[in-house]
Formats: structure tokens, sequence, C-alpha cells
């Protein structure tokens, strides 16, 4: 009742209008979109088939076996999971997330509904995908260490912003970049700079989007390669 009343107050002292459709945002746990931009976002529900390794939307309908995409299969991390497709309202949330370091309570429900379905993981420690200096001094904050912070506190896991820096300041990965750019555009672009910490660790590795997945397999090797036993990846939301 009282939430309803505080959504009603507001929306009429500080309307929001929809960054998808224009209209108008009636709630404030929908955040930067309205409740129709999210009915109709392409949410993953358990009722669809993913890729069993890099979390890509297949088809929708529920596979009785693992299913696998094979775009994915030479790249470092074990498992990947998102909220959903990178799409009308959930892209909105991606980019005003990159804006305003906050997460509204759609998607915060949304992220521990995804969060439960790799808890059993039994991760060690929650690393955010990092900026580079430069990039973090322009924005302020790492997106991704605020997505980190609410899967920390909802698993009770820590988290570790220091271990995994990045040393590269690596170009923006535009829209029409291939695979193999973007590749190129992250290689040796991480480093870690206290092994001890992460050697037989199982890393739950954090970031806001995975596209092409070059930047987290880039993370997942360097990880793996200073000790790591396992590192899965979560993510707001998956690109096609």
């Amino acid at each position: 009742m009282l939430k309803s009343l505080s959504d009603s107050f507001l929306s009429v002292l500080y309307p929001e209008e929809c960054r998808v459709c224009g209209g108008e945002v009636e709630s404030l746990s929908d955040g930067v979109a309205c409740s129709n931009c999210w009915i109709s976002t392409k949410i993953f529900t358990g009722n669809e088939t993913l890729c069993s390794k890099c979390g890509a939307f297949l088809f929708d309908g529920r596979s009785q076996h693992a299913t696998f995409c094979h775009k994915c299969d030479d790249q470092d991390f074990d498992i990947g999971a998102a909220i959903g497709s990178y799409e009308k309202a959930l892209a909105a949330s991606v980019l005003s997330l990159k804006k305003t370091p906050r997460l509204f309570g759609q998607v915060k429900s949304l992220l521990t509904q995804t969060t439960e379905r790799i808890a059993d993981r039994n991760s060690d420690a929650i690393i955010p995908v990092p900026l580079s200096p430069r990039r973090f001094r322009e924005r302020g904050f790492n997106q991704a260490a605020i997505i980190g912070k609410a899967v920390s506190k909802q698993l009770g896991i820590p988290m570790d912003e220091a271990t995994l820096i990045r040393r590269v300041d690596t170009p923006m990965h535009r829209a029409g970049m291939d695979r193999k750019a973007r590749g190129m555009t992250v290689k040796n672009a991480f480093a870690v700079s206290r092994p001890k910490l992460i050697e037989a660790k199982n890393i739950l590795l954090v970031d806001d989007v995975l596209t092409s997945g070059e930047t987290v397999s880039s993370c997942a090797k360097i990880l793996k390669k200073n000790g790591a036993a396992r590192v899965d990846v979560i993510t707001l939301a998956r690109a096609a």
C-alpha cells in the first residue's frame, strides 16, 4: 500500500519517461522502463533453452539435455548466466547503470533469481570486471562492482575489487565489431596483482553485459593462469 502511494506521488512530482517507448514509468522499482516494456523484454525463466556454457538464448522451450551454441567452446570461463536478453527494458537499465551507480528494484529482484540458479556452484569470491584507471576516473565508479556488491550481499561471499586489474586502457567495443576484433582489444589487457588470494579458488566474475564473451574470457584466462580453479560469469544481460 505504501509503495503504491509512493509510486503515485512521485510519478506526479517527478514523472519518469520510459527510455524504451517514451511512455510513463509508474513504478519506482521499474527504474527507467515502464511495466509494459519490462513485460515485453525476454527474461530468462527456465522455460527456454540456453547454451549450457555461455548462457546464449537458443530457442524457446526446455531441452532435456545440455545444449551448446559452440561459439564459446574455446573461451576460458566455465559457465555464464544472465537475467535475460540485452533488449528493451534490460538494455535501458544497463545503459542507465553506466551513468548512475544504482540498481533499481526490478533489476535487483531479477538478479537475485539469476544468482539463485548458480548458487550451488559454491563460489569463493566475487570479482567485478575492472575498468581502466582512466575510465574509472571519468565515470567515478565501476558498474560491474555495483552489480557485484548486490550479488555479494545475497550470497554472503566477499567481493574482491583489487586482485584483478585492467592494465591497458582498451577502446570501447562498438556494435559492428566482430568477435576477433573484440578479442584483440582485450588481449593481455588484464593482470592479477595478488595471485595467492585466488589460488585454488572458485571465482564468480561479474559484468553488466556478455556480448561476444571475449572480455570475460580474457579475465578468466588470466585468473586461471594465476591459480583460480574455476571462473563462472554472471551479468545483467546476454547480447544476441
